[in-house]
């Protein structure tokens, strides 16, 4: 007589609109809805003259996105962007990829990066000002400094990450030094150059506002404080929420990028998540 195991009951599948509501997308409207409604009753009650409601800094940013004085200023801001962030992943992968393979090399120049992670880079600006002047090759150098610490430091962690056997292997196979770089360490690290491009994006716009804030007031940085002078409280924060929906814009496009070039990294961190 044979018996038969019974496998696992199966698991009932929530109907669509539960699927709806409990995705992640969802629970970020509902928290975007009840910081507007926070932010409405808080500035209609107690905001006084600079922090209008969420309804006028609406109506402030739908003006702002048809002022041709906006659009100038965002392409003025978003030069020193492209061109630093640019410089900071060109400079922070292929030295992030020689710290992380070579520790000696690591002992002249570890002292230096923490030097950038923990120097306010407010600090900077009169060196910048004093070396280069006002232009954009000081906004760019600001901007770079900003961004290539953080790609530096990931792509350095990603390549100690790599498995010493799989190096071993292809040195066994006859493989150089220009050949380990390219079918291992960079392969294998390559989710971590990823994090760090995201994460020196972030930090590139910060650093392109800060810039514009404290060295030289023009672009988005001039129009924040031009604004602020004024009191104008609901173009002030137009301003800044379209500042902060580029960086979301940016930041997304990074991730949709790294699913496209590491998505077995991105599975293994939902993986992760679950457990």
């Amino acid at each position: 007589m044979s018996t038969m195991t019974a496998g696992p009951a199966p698991t009932a599948e929530k109907p669509k609109w539960l699927q709806v509501l409990d995705a992640n997308r969802s629970w970020q409207i509902y928290t975007f809805v009840v910081f507007a409604v926070a932010w409405q009753i808080y500035g209609t009650f107690w905001g006084g003259l600079l922090v209008p409601t969420f309804t006028e800094t609406v109506v402030a940013f739908g003006e702002l996105m048809v002022n041709p004085e906006f659009w100038d200023a965002f392409v003025v801001s978003n030069q020193a962007l492209a061109l630093g962030f640019l410089a900071a992943v060109v400079i922070g992968i292929p030295v992030g990829v020689l710290l992380g393979r070579y520790r000696t090399l690591e002992r002249f120049t570890d002292v230096y990066l923490n030097i950038l992670l923990v120097t306010p880079m407010a600090a900077i600006i009169p060196l910048l000002v004093m070396s280069v002047g006002f232009g954009l090759l000081s906004r760019v150098i600001l901007v770079t400094l900003f961004a290539v610490v953080m790609v530096i430091v990931n792509v350095r962690a990603g390549v100690r990450q790599v498995d010493p056997s799989l190096i071993q292997m292809a040195r066994s196979f006859g493989a150089k030094e220009p050949q380990i770089w390219r079918d291992v360490l960079i392969p294998g690290a390559l989710p971590a150059i990823m994090t760090g491009i995201r994460l020196g994006l972030g930090r590139a716009v910060t650093g392109m506002v800060i810039v514009e804030l404290l060295m030289v007031s023009l672009a988005l940085g001039g129009l924040i404080l031009e604004y602020r002078g004024m009191f104008n409280g609901p173009a002030l924060y137009a301003v800044i929420a379209a500042i902060l929906i580029e960086a979301l814009v940016l930041i997304s496009l990074a991730q949709w990028f790294e699913r496209r070039v590491a998505p077995w990294a991105v599975k293994n961190q939902k993986r992760s998540a679950r457990s």
